[in-house]
């Protein structure tokens, strides 16, 4: 299950955010993993003499472990009611998902703790334009 500010996290919370930044934490050994996930994924669908129609799906959040191998391993082998997943932040687009999670992986120093976080990848390509809803 997902925690977001101490509460349990559901689908009714979703609005018209379309993603969320998380930390997952091993309850064993404390190490941790900063992430970002999608609430919906879409594809264009292709129809014989029409436009294309985007379809909608619902993304595997509620049982999303990360995309980290080391991390996956550990929840494989410990079991997922070892770890903690905790959302820090409800993001209205990929810019500000993309933001959010570099900043929490920079603030903490992700990359350069390999004994305390999973994170081995730090990256991200955002321009000021992108980010209106957090200028204000």
């Amino acid at each position: 299950m997902w925690m977001y500010r101490d509460e349990v996290f559901t689908e009714d919370m979703i609005d018209d955010n379309i993603g969320f930044v998380y930390i997952i934490e091993n309850l064993i050994n404390g190490k941790k993993y900063i992430g970002q996930k999608k609430l919906q994924t879409y594809r264009k669908v292709v129809r014989k003499g029409k436009r294309a129609k985007r379809v909608y799906k619902k993304s595997d959040w509620e049982t999303y472990f990360g995309s980290n191998l080391e991390l996956q391993d550990d929840v494989k082998a410990l079991g997922p009611e070892n770890f903690k997943r905790e959302i820090l932040y409800l993001c209205k687009s990929k810019a500000e998902m993309n933001y959010r999670e570099l900043y929490e992986q920079v603030v903490n120093n992700a990359i350069l703790k390999p004994t305390e976080y999973y994170n081995s990848y730090v990256g991200g390509r955002i321009s000021r334009k992108q980010l209106t809803s957090l200028l204000a």
